[in-house]
């Protein structure tokens, strides 16, 4: 009778075992497969994710591998590489409409700036994320099951370690970037779309570029150095402006 118990036990414990991972790999296939699909309809350029894992019960998980390519017309192949994400959602919600993180937490993130002028790849890649948020891509916007809009709710946002690799090929400098913590992103809105949340994000970004080529712009040079400071701060001061802060 003790042998049949623990056999029938042991059979349960695998089945669940089996659930249990058939859940993970399918979260982590969702959130892969949103990211690259979604992605580039919000930057209008290559948005790839290389996997994802979120474990059904705790809700925590790793994203690995995002690389945002550059918009037209600039050198680098891409605009940053994010190495590692690691997030904590609340269990469940993301089945729904309103996925709340308690917690998204990106360590040694790399960003390209290259500039033209007055132009930048950054400021052209704002601009495509704009497009996105003013209705231009609504139609590309994820839903959920349904038919809702998903939105999302970031209790805490953490970033650190980032470099700005400012120009490109052998005469590129690599800065440090200040640490940027955000807090309560979508909350009292109820949730913002994924376009509002990277651009979000993005506002944030930027002032940590520019204080990282500010302190560094002499380094690069005279003049590219100027010119690189100079585009820096027009982009900032753009993006302050697209979010009604002063520039």
């Amino acid at each position: 009778m003790n042998k049949k118990l623990l056999t029938i036990v042991g059979i349960c414990a695998a089945l669940l075992l089996v659930v249990y991972i058939g859940l993970n790999f399918f979260l982590g296939s969702v959130v892969t497969a949103g990211v690259n699909r979604f992605g580039p309809k919000i930057t209008q350029t290559k948005v790839e994710l290389a996997s994802a894992s979120i474990s059904p019960l705790s809700g925590s998980g790793t994203l690995t591998g995002l690389t945002v390519g550059n918009p037209k017309g600039w050198t680098a192949e891409s605009a940053f590489y994010l190495r590692k994400i690691r997030i904590v959602v609340k269990p469940f919600s993301i089945f729904g409409d309103h996925i709340v993180v308690n917690e998204i937490f990106i360590d040694q993130p790399d960003f390209i700036y290259e500039t033209k002028i007055i132009a930048s790849n950054i400021g052209d890649l704002l601009k495509n994320i704009e497009a996105a948020t003013g209705g231009a891509a609504k139609d590309g916007q994820p839903t959920a099951k349904n038919g809702k809009p998903i939105k999302f709710e970031v209790k805490h946002f953490r970033m650190q370690n980032g470099t700005v690799i400012v120009g490109f090929g052998p005469t590129a400098l690599k800065l440090p970037m200040p640490a940027i913590e955000l807090n309560d992103l979508g909350t009292k809105e109820g949730g913002i779309t994924p376009d509002q949340l990277a651009f979000a994000v993005m506002r944030s970004v930027t002032p940590s570029i520019i204080a990282a080529t500010a302190q560094a712009a002499g380094q690069i040079g005279t003049t590219s150095g100027a010119a690189a400071l100079e585009g820096v701060k027009k982009t900032g001061a753009a993006i302050k402006g697209l979010f009604g802060g002063k520039k």
